[in-house]
């Protein structure tokens, strides 16, 4: 059993690291950062700290030291991954947006490990923009969220109570290797309305949850529904994307083509682009039953492969209404089942929370090898809680924001093929 006494020295933290079959000792020295530092219980590997859009972000280890910092020739427009292959797949800003809420993107690129660009992809004019999350999906293609614009008289004409123009989402896919789109889904060939009747639009979408009212977040600026975050369901061959307005998760259906993906038939559900799943706010879709669980969310995180929990979703769940936010594990159903008038909300396998723990926009947590899962607290910075809700590490990013985080062992495959430690 190892003893971890506290010390502090100059403002850095040194750990003497005891053991009882030994006489030795090996002490660890703490940045300033590292608030908690738990030997025993934390789950010794590195963190990928992505600076909520700045031009930077690097990788920590736990005793909170940089291990490798990259710079960007352009701002981030928020995720960045560290690829199997020792690559990174981010997304960044354009320099001249004509779109740019909150979160706007613009370009894609795959960069080499020492930060050079190795594919770049431009998706930003008057009409659309790529923003917040982007995926490598395993055949190799790359899946993005984008805005489009719908003009005001579009809008109109399908029912959104507004004079402005609208920027419901999309999903593109790209193959990189030919820059052709291969596949899209767009979230208004799917919606409906209850406030004009004359309209092929019409109906009541708590009779119809596979639709999306149109209505139920109209704001001036047109951002209606700000999604945030997307992940890949490889072995049901579905997309969940975080909707931050309508505070919910969409699943869809990505075996569909992209006409199919139009209509409400085809894939693999047939189904075609209706949502698949939804869950998270019943209110969205005008549903008495179930309970609500998010007030702004993000990072829909499916567990997957050798990850606790595989088959569960984590969601960082803002909590901007009690000024509280909650990571939670969701047992996702296999059916999908998406009925009216009842209670389609999945049950909460696990979840954390703390007093200390909120902030209402970016953030996420994803599962560690260990059982712990790892936090980032977009204002403060990054934890780290077993599954007991033990704190057993705590890094204060001391001013910086954080988009995310992603953990690493020392011999996963992406630290390896990065080939910089």
């Amino acid at each position: 059993m190892k003893h971890f006494p506290f010390l502090f020295l100059f403002g850095a933290i040194i750990l003497s690291c005891s053991d009882d079959d030994s006489q030795s000792n090996t002490p660890i020295t703490l940045s300033d950062n590292v608030e908690v530092y738990n030997g025993d219980l934390i789950e010794n590997g590195y963190v990928l700290a992505v600076e909520h859009g700045s031009n930077t972000s690097y990788l920590l280890n736990k005793e909170g030291l940089k291990i490798h910092e990259w710079t960007f020739e352009d701002n981030l427009g928020n995720d960045l991954e560290i690829l199997p292959n020792g690559k990174l797949l981010g997304i960044f800003k354009s320099s001249s947006p004509e779109i740019a809420f909150g979160g706007f993107g613009g370009i894609l690129r795959i960069l080499n490990s020492d930060g050079t660009t190795d594919w770049e992809y431009i998706y930003a004019s008057e009409t659309s923009i790529a923003h917040h999350d982007v995926e490598l999906l395993p055949n190799g293609n790359v899946l993005f969220i984008a805005w489009e614009r719908i003009g005001n008289i579009s809008s109109s004409q399908a029912g959104a109570d507004t004079t402005v123009a609208i920027f419901p989402e999309v999903l593109i896919e790209i193959n990189p290797n030919t820059n052709q789109t291969v596949w899209e889904w767009h979230s208004f060939d799917h919606i409906i309305q209850d406030r004009y009747d004359t309209l092929a639009t019409y109906g009541n979408v708590s009779d119809n949850p596979q639709l999306i009212d149109i209505n139920y977040n109209i704001v001036d600026n047109g951002d209606i529904m700000h999604a945030n975050g997307i992940d890949y369901d490889a072995e049901k061959d579905v997309i969940y994307l975080s909707i931050n307005y309508y505070n919910e998760v969409w699943v869809i259906d990505h075996s569909t083509t992209t006409a199919e993906a139009a209509t409400n038939s085809g894939g693999n559900y047939n189904k075609g682009g209706d949502l698949l799943y939804r869950f998270g706010n019943p209110e969205a879709y005008k549903n008495t039953e179930g309970e609500r669980l998010f007030y702004n969310n993000h990072f829909p995180n499916l567990l997957e492969g050798d990850e606790p929990g595989a088959g569960n979703v984590l969601v960082y769940g803002n909590g901007n209404d009690i000024n509280q936010s909650t990571v939670f594990e969701l047992d996702i159903p296999n059916d999908f089942s998406l009925l009216p008038n009842t209670d389609n909300e999945p049950s909460i396998v696990w979840s954390f929370t703390d007093p200390n723990l909120f902030f209402g926009r970016i953030s996420g947590a994803v599962r560690l090898k260990n059982g712990n899962t790892l936090i980032a607290e977009g204002d403060y910075g990054l934890w780290e809680v077993t599954p007991d809700h033990e704190i057993v590490w705590k890094y204060n990013g001391q001013g910086v924001n954080f988009w995310r985080c992603y953990g690493y062992l020392p011999n996963d495959e992406s630290i390896v093929n990065l080939d910089l430690l």
